[in-house]
């Protein structure tokens, strides 16, 4: 079990990788109105050119895949194209066929205690699922945010799927707001979260802290080996309220985040790097601060999950109720981003690659956040460009 002290560093070296940062929800917006810009990023890395996407995209929905969740926060497809999706406030993991949206609920996570934006947040499967059926997740308890994972069982009657919850990370910062909560296995097949700093500013400049950060562990919650600090699960800090995590095809991680009153963000990562919070936010023309590759008021965006598809980042904004097209040539946004689905589904939450040209879209608006346009939550089946 990996605990926040540890003592032996892992000697295996390991690929390290770029990535983005992510943003929070339930602060105040900006009500300036001003548009969203995109600000320098770091170059491409050296190699074969990539090709650049379209400066304009599009958006089709295919579909409504279900309809009727409740407080529906994190989504993992599952190989045979059914989907999990994991409830904030029910602290329950539903499955969803992907043909005819049935919905089974596997069971409820026991120690999660929902308060505020925390609760039964972040879900993912492990890179060994196939053979594993390990599902991992990130919830809010009575004392901290933990990471645990949980033996799934599907021959097992409804409700009764889940087995004993493993903690494999405990000791990261609880709050009323800014828990973080999103995780994903990197193409290295080591665990990402993104995490908050509950509210105190301080700790995101606190590399000891495991608030305001990207971390990376093993499968099994150790540092993972080649991170940028020694002995220490932290891979970049600096942050506010880490939301959103994606890789694109070069293997370089983008991330969303939060920004408090002026800017929210769509960062690229590198490891060891500082994204500024709290005394940057948004771009920055100070020193020693990784600025963002877009920026956009808070009342446009509030991003929460993103995923990789077509050459872009696709964003999910909670307060902006829509959808952003970030297109990229290597790290940097290639053109202005783009909005789409403004207003027509409320509060979006959660975004996945489903591979190829298309997206799995997650609503929310049952989170009691916000001042939603919708009353209830669905699963969206998008084309995209």
């Amino acid at each position: 079990m990996q605990r926040r002290a540890v003592t032996a560093v892992l000697a295996a070296a390991a690929l390290l990788l770029t990535a983005g940062c992510s943003s929070d929800e339930g602060a105040p917006p900006d009500r300036d109105g001003t548009a969203s810009t995109a600000v320098a990023a770091p170059s491409s890395p050296a190699g074969k050119a990539e090709e650049t996407p379209p400066a304009k995209g599009s958006v089709t929905v295919v579909r409504t895949v279900a309809t009727g969740l409740g407080t529906p926060w994190g989504l993992a497809p599952l190989p045979d194209g059914d989907l999990l999706v994991s409830s904030r406030d029910d602290a329950t993991i539903t499955r969803v066929d992907g043909k005819t949206g049935r919905k089974t609920e596997l069971g409820e996570v026991p120690g999660v205690s929902p308060e505020g934006e925390g609760g039964l947040l972040g879900i993912a499967l492990s890179p060994e699922f196939a053979s594993d059926h390990m599902i991992y997740a990130y919830f809010t308890s009575a004392s901290d945010n933990r990471i645990v994972r949980m033996l799934y069982t599907e021959r097992k009657p409804a409700g009764e799927q889940l087995g004993a919850p493993d903690t494999v990370f405990r000791g990261i910062p609880k709050g009323f707001v800014h828990n973080g909560g999103r995780i994903a296995f990197g193409p290295d097949h080591m665990l990402y979260a993104g995490t908050g700093e509950s509210g105190d500013t301080g700790l995101s400049q606190d590399k000891e802290s495991l608030g305001g950060k990207i971390l990376r562990m093993t499968p099994d919650g150790e540092p993972a080996p080649g991170n940028p600090f020694p002995g220490s699960p932290v891979y970049s800090y600096g942050h506010r309220n880490v939301q959103g995590l994606a890789w694109d095809r070069e293997q370089r991680l983008f991330a969303s985040e939060f920004g408090q009153e002026t800017w929210d963000e769509l960062n690229a990562v590198a490891p060891g790097d500082n994204y500024g919070w709290p005394e940057a936010e948004g771009h920055s023309d100070e020193g020693g601060f990784h600025n963002p590759i877009a920026q956009w008021s808070t009342d446009e965006a509030s991003p929460s999950g993103i995923a990789y598809a077509e050459g872009s980042v696709w964003m999910a904004g909670l307060g902006g109720d829509r959808l952003w097209r970030i297109p990229l040539k290597g790290t940097e946004a290639s053109a202005d981003p783009q909005a789409f689905l403004e207003d027509e589904y409320g509060r979006l939450r959660t975004v996945v690659a489903a591979g190829g040209d298309r997206l799995w879209l997650v609503t929310s608006n049952t989170d009691g956040r916000g001042d939603p346009k919708k009353d209830d939550d669905r699963i969206l089946e998008l084309r995209v460009r």
